[in-house]
């Protein structure tokens, strides 16, 4: 495994994060892996020198976060040896301060995720999505107070404009609060309009990337067909997830997706680790997120740090590319 500086922090993480969305309760999603089934995964990720994992309060509505901290009770030498990330924004219940990011939700929630995860403290927690509803000074400072606590180590953000994203790094700035440390944010060969403005500012600013669904949550693994019907779809998460379908599946989308299995089959390789070895050599990527609800799909992940694509190749796969609306900024 090689392992990397967290954006401009001096912590170490492994070149891939698992992504812990996969793993938790069935009854929150179909395609929801439970511990039973979960835990071989794991434990190979782990084992194989994976010391990043990322979670959330709204995965399985905590049981994703419980996981997590099981997992890491039983595979990790030392919680020191491990990078536990989650996020706080979404709705967790009905009620009315049960979501966003004031200053109630923020520290109620960090004290719940860290009962559910067995620990005490994360080392990175993020803001899963920019909250209109609340005002940014009042997000950082309570931000600041967490990490101040000790409850957090860094702090991070995820989906959402660039500008608002140098908004709330500026006012943590010019008051000597906790910044930003990670961008989670959606990229990948089918969808590169962070390109634009949040990578560049990213870039500029130190702020390591943690791309999610760098995949294009299973798109570019090349086993989606164009108006195919969905119920046919090889995986649960391909006849279930409709947010995929949201995302993704234009018509130029499956023209990219056959420039990498072009790619793909003149290396003798799988879709998924071209589409992998691509982001991994992006510039200001720390870690993508990946998920895994097979043991192969874990597999071909890790065979992916071993790729690396010539200039051709990488000209190959993004000259089809066409810019798409800006998706993903919403949960």
């Amino acid at each position: 495994m090689k392992y990397v500086n967290l954006g401009r922090t001096g912590t170490k993480v492994s070149r891939l994060a698992l992504g812990m969305m996969t793993y938790g309760s069935r009854s929150w999603r179909e395609w929801i892996l439970e511990w039973e089934e979960s835990e071989p995964i794991i434990r190979r990720a782990m084992e194989a020198g994976i010391n990043f994992l990322d979670t959330a309060d709204v995965y399985s509505l905590g049981a994703s976060e419980e996981i997590t901290g099981r997992a890491v009770k039983e595979f990790a030498a030392s919680r020191d040896e491990v990078v536990i990330a989650t996020k706080v924004f979404n709705p967790m219940s009905d009620g009315q301060n049960d979501r966003g990011l004031s200053r109630k939700h923020i520290m109620a929630s960090i004290d719940r995720s860290l009962k559910r995860l067995g620990t005490d403290y994360v080392d990175l927690y993020q803001i899963h999505r920019f909250d209109k509803e609340t005002p940014v000074e009042e997000t950082c400072e309570a931000l600041n107070d967490v990490v101040r606590a000790g409850k957090a180590l860094y702090v991070g953000a995820s989906s959402m404009y660039a500008w608002q994203f140098q908004s709330m790094l500026h006012f943590q700035r010019t008051n000597g609060l906790a910044e930003f440390v990670t961008m989670q944010n959606h990229y990948n060969l089918v969808y590169r309009e962070e390109e634009r403005e949040m990578i560049p500012l990213c870039l500029h600013e130190g702020v390591g990337l943690i791309p999610w669904s760098p995949l294009a949550r299973g798109f570019l693994a090349g086993n989606r067909r164009a108006n195919e019907d969905k119920q046919k779809a090889e995986t649960a998460r391909g006849r279930t997830d409709d947010y995929a379908h949201k995302l993704y599946y234009r018509e130029s989308d499956f023209t990219l997706v056959d420039r990498i299995t072009e790619v793909a089959e003149a290396r003798g390789v799988k879709n998924a680790q071209v589409a992998l070895a691509w982001i991994l050599g992006k510039p200001g990527v720390s870690a993508p997120i990946i998920g895994a609800s097979k043991m192969y799909q874990l597999e071909d992940a890790l065979a992916a740090l071993e790729i690396e694509l010539t200039g051709a190749e990488v000209t190959r796969l993004e000259e089809v590319y066409e810019p798409h609306p800006i998706l993903g900024h919403s949960y």
